[in-house]
């Protein structure tokens, strides 16, 4: 049952780092779901209702939230204010990440273009691409510099994490050069699975296997 909120220092002291990936990504959905709530001008929600907005059930939001130190109050839930904060914390979201793009192509061009990464706290400060065409021309508001300056440029802006949108064959090498220029987490939406050392953290995201996962699942409940 919802009770009551620990305090800011309970809550800080109870940080956790060995959540399980599938908290993780539920984590994600409730920020999301939380910040259009806020910006609704609704300022509390209960398990139930955050439940049903990303699809889980009330008893998972509460072991979710629980894990964070985070505890409702019994008849009027959680304030969404504090838990922005609390996952925002978790989750990287109240650091100001400086983030770089490889590989200006379609999905490259668009990613910049998107506007939902500064409210997390992502800035995308630096794009590159190996393209005479693209190089030099600006998307997003971030001027695309040659990839063959990625360490020059690197070195002058330093940033933590790459978003990286090349071709299959491209992504070792590229993802080999960003581990060396202190990148130390990589997004990786080449079609194929990139192996860096464990110092580097990388998830590879394949948008046609996750397509075909889809189909999969449409399917199977044919």
């Amino acid at each position: 049952m919802d009770q009551h909120e620990p305090s800011p220092d309970e809550q800080a002291a109870e940080i956790p780092h060995d959540l399980p990936q599938p908290a993780v990504g539920r984590l994600s959905l409730y920020f999301r779901e939380l910040q259009r709530l806020l910006d609704s001008e609704v300022n509390s929600v209960n398990s139930q209702q955050l439940g049903r907005l990303v699809d889980v059930s009330p008893a998972v939001v509460r072991r979710d939230l629980s894990a964070l130190g985070t505890i409702g109050r019994r008849g009027v839930g959680y304030d969404i204010r504090t838990l922005i904060d609390r996952i925002g914390a978790v989750m990287g979201s109240g650091v100001q990440w400086k983030v770089v793009l490889v590989g200006v192509g379609s999905l490259g061009n668009a990613l910049l273009r998107y506007r939902g990464f500064e409210r997390l706290g992502f800035e995308l400060s630096a794009a590159f691409d190996s393209a005479p065409d693209r190089v030099g021309t600006i998307a997003g508001g971030v001027a695309v510099s040659d990839a063959a300056e990625m360490e020059q440029v690197l070195t002058e802006r330093p940033a933590e994490l790459a978003i990286l949108a090349v071709p299959a064959q491209q992504a070792g090498e590229t993802g080999e050069r960003l581990m060396k220029c202190g990148i130390q987490g990589i997004l990786n939406f080449a079609p194929t699975t990139l192996r860096l050392p464990s110092n580097v953290a990388v998830i590879n995201v394949d948008l046609a296997s996750e397509l075909q996962r889809l189909a999969f699942s449409v399917q199977s409940h044919r």
